[in-house]
């Protein structure tokens, strides 16, 4: 069927949206794409309300968040509108939006993981049948709910000799290995681009540091470094997650701009060293999707650190920046029929488990 998938990172960048059309097992094929910017306004609003949900205890509908949820909604919509518009395909021709929503606080620690936006408000607004809530079952269930993107990456590198990995290079960065078998391992790795994009929003202003040019300029303080690696969850084995907040750019104050944004750079590369040695086997390849694939110096700074060469997904064919949008609407049509979306090798949940909350729309 045609399935649209619908992701909001932790970057707060803006809305990806990607049209498919899969079986939820063995088939995909994309179809359109596109990416839509988060104004300033909205990155503030949907910034605050990520502030206050990490002070609470459990999720709870205060006023900002429940704000910021109505804001995720009616920016999703435009972009599925956008989205059938570009492709010329009607709305009744879809089958289903998988809606991942804004996480704006995750705590498999504590129980709990939210991600922001009414799923049901999303389906009656585009009279589409929406998966949301991907998260929660597995969490409730003792899984970390995360990373969940581990079986679409299955069915990319199906055709491929095994093992591989898809190093995901977003706001936290997180690796699949996909087995000779088919079997999965995935976990979180640590902080990609958004530790980065921190320090560069405080001591420059940009938002982001562009093809990693500042990084590049600068030199890479060891002993800062090894402060930020001597952290025990970089030894803890999978699975495990991570929220965006759990790291702080508070080690490299004091440094130069160059130096801060080298030093972060830096720790990105080790850190995904250090995830390669709890994997089963070392991979042949490893595949980087996400933001960070345009970072070349990050890149370069990752095959030092790993030795083995970081190919860009985008050279296999898939777009690297569609990727977790797709793999949302792939795991939709999962859900749809029944079948697991996470992993005991993927989430820790004790057997494979189906996610998401069905909403139809009013008709």
């Amino acid at each position: 069927m045609l399935a649209i998938g619908l992701m909001s990172g932790t970057s707060l960048d803006g809305v990806d949206a990607a049209l498919i059309e899969t079986d939820g097992e063995g088939q995909v094929r994309p179809v359109a794409f596109r990416g839509e910017a988060y104004s300033d306004a909205a990155r503030a609003q949907l910034a605050e309300a990520t502030v206050l949900a990490l002070s609470f205890d459990k999720p709870r509908p205060s006023p900002p968040v429940v704000a910021a949820g109505d804001l995720i909604v009616r920016t999703h919509v435009l972009a599925v509108q956008k989205l059938l518009r570009d492709a010329g395909v009607a709305a009744d021709d879809v089958g289903v939006i998988g809606f991942h929503g804004q996480t704006v606080a995750h705590r498999p620690d504590r129980g709990w993981t939210w991600q922001i936006g009414d799923g049901a408000a999303l389906a009656n607004a585009t009279g589409i049948t929406t998966v949301w809530d991907f998260r929660s079952a597995d969490v409730a269930a003792g899984g970390q709910g995360a990373p969940l993107l581990p079986v679409y990456h299955a069915a990319l590198t199906a055709g491929l000799t095994l093992p591989v990995a898809v190093l995901n290079l977003g706001g936290v960065a997180n690796i699949t290995w996909v087995g000779p078998d088919g079997g999965l391992v995935a976990f979180d790795t640590g902080p990609a681009n958004g530790l980065i994009d921190s320090w560069m929003e405080a001591e420059t202003g940009a938002r982001f540091d562009a093809d990693g040019a500042l990084a590049a300029s600068g030199r890479v303080e060891a002993t800062v470094l090894d402060t930020l690696l001597d952290n025990p969850w970089f030894d803890a084995a999978p699975p495990k997650s991570l929220d965006r907040n759990d790291f702080t750019i508070q080690a490299v104050r004091g440094l130069s701009a160059a130096d801060g944004a080298a030093t972060l750079t830096a720790f990105t590369a080790a850190t995904v060293a250090r995830a390669l040695e709890h994997l089963p086997s070392r991979p042949t390849r490893l595949l980087v999707a996400g933001g960070g694939r345009h970072n070349p110096t990050m890149l370069r700074m990752i095959a030092e650190a790993t030795g083995i060469v970081p190919e860009p997904s985008d050279a296999l064919g898939w777009n690297g920046d569609a990727m977790e949008a797709e793999g949302f609407a792939y795991m939709a049509v999962r859900t749809l029929k029944g079948l697991p979306i996470s992993f005991p090798g993927t989430t820790g949940a004790a057997l494979p488990m189906p996610g998401g909350v069905v909403s139809e729309p009013e008709r």
